[in-house]
């Protein structure tokens, strides 16, 4: 679906030397990118800010040129075939709209059937599961500028599909929803991906939604790419570490001689436990049976690195 080959874009910026002279100097936003990927994957694209996300992003759907290199987006140029790239992807931009302001939603979405000139049919198909999914009955005649963020956003998010895009390009779809809206387009976009097979790359600051949504993971900074893995693998060889917290019947003392573990905290008097172990030295499973054999166990979790903790540390390996 996309494939991405030593990507690159440059800006000249001019800066200001003395009182009337100008200097001429270039950035390279995006320096030798390179990824790929296959129809049907959820890919999540994250960085810090001004890592190259949107620059990225931008080229990937034709708006920017690169400077150098190779792309191509459902197998076409995307700066060669904007229109024909137009009708095989949806975009959408957290803090941009492709809804008009003053219309119902109802009707912004029947012009945006007319402009991409989609069969009446297919049109109605897809409102409706929209409509469905999405919950967007109850405001659908309501005017765009009437209706709260996330309802808009739940309306972007449509209109990006009433085409019946092969590719879905989120650029921080979340970005200031509540905890209901995030976990109901969380929903509708996994659902999208999981059941009719749309690929989605996402980027955004939002991490829950990278952990929600996509199995993989492409990490950028300084406008090159850092990690590219599934989100798994790159967990364990960034943050081997994971933490066993049991809650024993009985206050127990002596589980820090336990093989694998290599830090021990105890809380509430002596029945909850925090066993810290590597991946590499022992099993969730084989350690929880030696806490078995030694107390009786009430309950138990085990605790994976978070995945704010994972990107923190792809960043400090630079």
């Amino acid at each position: 679906m996309i494939e991405v080959r030593d990507l690159r874009r440059e800006f000249t910026l001019t800066t200001k030397v003395g009182r009337f002279k100008r200097k001429k100097h270039t950035v390279r936003a995006v320096d030798s990118v390179s990824f790929d990927i296959a129809a049907g994957e959820a890919v999540g694209y994250v960085g810090p800010n001004g890592a190259g996300k949107s620059t990225t992003i931008k080229m990937l759907t034709g708006i920017l040129v690169p400077t150098s290199g190779h792309v191509r987006v459902s197998g076409v140029d995307p700066s060669r075939a904007r229109r024909d790239l137009a009708r095989r992807i949806g975009v959408v931009f957290g803090q941009r709209s492709q809804l008009w302001w003053d219309l119902p939603l109802r009707d912004s979405f029947d012009l945006l059937r007319a402009i991409y000139r989609v069969p009446r049919p297919d049109y109605e198909t897809r409102l409706r599961e929209c409509v469905d999914l999405l919950e967007l009955g109850p405001f659908l005649d309501t005017p765009v500028r009437q209706l709260s963020l996330g309802q808009r956003m739940r309306g972007e998010v449509t209109a990006a599909l009433l085409h019946g895009p092969e590719l879905l390009v989120l650029d921080e779809p979340t970005i200031g929803l509540d905890l209901e809206s995030k976990e109901r387009l969380r929903e509708f976009l996994a659902e999208l991906n999981t059941q009719r097979g749309t690929t989605l790359l996402l980027t955004t600051h939002d991490l829950d939604d990278i952990e929600r949504l996509c199995p993989r993971l492409v990490v950028i900074d300084r406008g090159t790419v850092l990690a590219d893995g599934p989100l798994d693998e790159l967990r364990a060889e960034v943050a081997p570490e994971r933490v066993l917290v049991v809650d024993l019947e009985k206050p127990t003392e002596g589980l820090d001689d336990l093989p694998g573990v290599t830090t021990t905290r105890t809380e509430l008097n002596g029945l909850r436990h925090h066993l810290t172990f590597r991946r590499a030295d022992t099993t969730a499973a084989a350690l929880i049976s030696a806490v078995a054999a030694r107390a009786e166990v009430h309950d138990l979790v085990v605790v994976e690195p978070e995945i704010d903790d994972v990107v923190r540390r792809l960043y400090a390996r630079r």
